[in-house]
């Protein structure tokens, strides 16, 4: 079918780590969540939690009273923000000081949760919880569970199967709920269980011209290509455009990504037939001015 299931890239999960070894691997996690570009404040927030977390941890094994910090989250903000990433980037993280298991990250939307007959949908929200077990359940777009809520409409009934399944399952199911930042309050407001069950709300941001050249800088780095510099002023001017005259479709790091392979398809077309372009690591690696176009 078409609905957005990824299924979760098992991190590999190897039990005989050394404590050295955990401690080295959670430092690097944390220092890929704070090397992501722009998401201040997400970080910020994030890493409170993380030190919450991990305080309560250490006065637990000391015998000392400990609160229950809620895990479960709201990630508001625009598409193209980051909030898959970091959520993958914290169920990792989660795993590495012994919050779930096995930090796997389960991601769907309202089409891989809702079903069209009664009962159905219970039992596919269970199969996916069960999916999601020692690790981060991921619900994008969550307030289309609970928009025009008419006769015939699932999306409660997911909404109530996955608050109950946060209740059997406390100790090995985190939620995190994303969508728009007004949609969301909606969401919440839908269901006075769902208020109580959510209490760590991160807002991401829209990234500004200057994150949004740094991420197509780092991406096609990572792809082995760079700009001249005419291609570097006129890509600037171009997301400067861009967040200046947000379209209602802006989509932050997708936008980016989309221009960039439009770049990258533009300069394969400019120089598949130079003759020197076969043994010219210079040239098949450069992007020139003329091989970025506006956003579409």
């Amino acid at each position: 079918g078409d609905q957005k299931i990824n299924h979760a890239i098992e991190p590999m999960i190897c039990d005989n780590e050394t404590e050295e070894e955990k401690a080295a691997k959670l430092e690097e996690l944390m220092e890929e969540l704070n090397a992501l570009t722009g998401l201040a404040a997400v970080k910020s927030q994030v890493n409170s939690l993380i030190n919450l977390i991990r305080v309560q941890k250490m006065r637990e094994e000391n015998g000392l009273k400990t609160s229950d910090v809620s895990k479960h989250m709201v990630f508001m903000g625009n598409p193209g923000t980051g909030k898959t990433t970091v959520a993958r980037k914290l169920a990792e993280i989660y795993k590495y000081i012994g919050v779930v298991k096995t930090g796997q990250l389960v991601e769907v939307d309202r089409s891989g949760l809702v079903r069209g007959y009664v009962g159905q949908t219970a039992t596919r929200v269970q199969e996916v919880v069960e999916e999601a077990l020692g690790g981060i359940l991921f619900v994008d777009e969550a307030y289309t569970l609970t928009v025009g809520k008419g006769e015939g409409d699932f999306g409660q009934e997911a909404v109530d199967t996955l608050l109950k399944a946060m209740e059997d399952h406390r100790q090995d199911l985190i939620v995190i709920v994303a969508g728009y930042s007004d949609l969301m309050d909606q969401f919440l407001e839908s269901n006075p269980g769902l208020r109580s069950r959510f209490s760590n709300f991160i807002q991401f941001e829209d990234y500004t011209a200057d994150e949004m050249m740094e991420i197509f800088k780092k991406n096609l780095q990572s792809q082995d290509y760079k700009l001249s510099k005419e291609a570097e002023e006129k890509a600037a001017e171009l997301m400067k455009n861009r967040v200046d005259n947000k379209p209602d479709n802006f989509a932050n790091a997708r936008d980016v990504r989309n221009f960039m392979e439009h770049a990258i398809s533009n300069q394969a077309t400019r120089i598949v037939s130079l003759e020197n372009a076969a043994q010219s690591k210079e040239v098949l690696s450069t992007i020139e001015a003329c091989d970025l176009q506006d956003f579409e």
